[in-house]
């Protein structure tokens, strides 16, 4: 999800230039991963690396993996809530500690997330007040309604949504980046338009637009 309004755009530049439509359904990271897996045909699939990594192994994605966008973890509040310090990793550190309610994704960024905890000893203090949004559904989403006091998810999730404030990406001491690729699909009926799109996916003509998503180019 965290790719899906650029994956939109990028594939309405492509068939601006090329005259080819790119058709995407999106849906959360665990879900399309199981439906890839279930046997579903597709021709190109867009995920975190290391699930495409996975795929690759299984045989569902042949030629290897394209990465074509880095994605950083962002910290948000619900709209008009205070603002705690986060410029810091002790001071994001407190901030966590003192939230009644810390939200997270089921993505790769949720699982470095509840990491993060680890390393900094104060994963049984949260063990309370960690709220896991279902698949599909923003970390932003459970902040704006309440649910969460200090919400963590991909800064190009968060950026759009209504109802929240974002504070930041995280501190680079302790940031989280997730690296997005996409693979050819072993079910795809035109495996050589599907390698003309990787191309296009990580051409120096898409910085711009992955810039303004939030996110930089892989």
């Amino acid at each position: 999800m965290a790719t899906r309004q650029l994956l939109a755009e990028l594939a309405g530049l492509y068939r601006q230039q090329c005259d080819i439509e790119v058709c995407f359904e999106s849906v959360g990271g665990v879900d399309a991963a199981k439906r890839v897996r279930a046997g579903e045909a597709f021709d190109v699939v867009a995920l975190a690396s290391d699930a495409i990594d996975a795929l690759i192994a299984s045989g569902h994605i042949v030629d290897g993996r394209v990465d074509f966008v880095r994605s950083s973890v962002a910290v948000a509040v619900r709209a008009g809530a205070p603002h705690p310090a986060i410029e810091s990793e002790n001071a994001l550190r407190d901030a966590v500690l003192a939230a009644r309610s810390i939200g997270y994704s089921t993505g790769p960024s949720g699982t470095a997330l509840l990491q993060l905890f680890a390393r900094w000893g104060i994963a049984d203090a949260l063990a309370g007040r960690i709220v896991q949004a279902p698949p599909g559904v923003p970390v932003g989403q459970l902040v704006a309604e309440g649910a969460a006091e200090l919400g963590f998810q991909q800064l190009s999730e968060l950026m759009t949504l209504p109802g929240i404030d974002v504070l930041g990406t995280l501190p680079s001491a302790c940031e989280i980046v997730t690296t997005f690729s996409a693979g050819l699909c072993a079910t795809a009926a035109r495996p050589e338009a599907v390698r003309a799109w990787l191309a296009f996916l990580r051409s120096p003509a898409t910085a711009g637009l992955k810039r303004r998503h939030g996110m930089e180019p892989a």
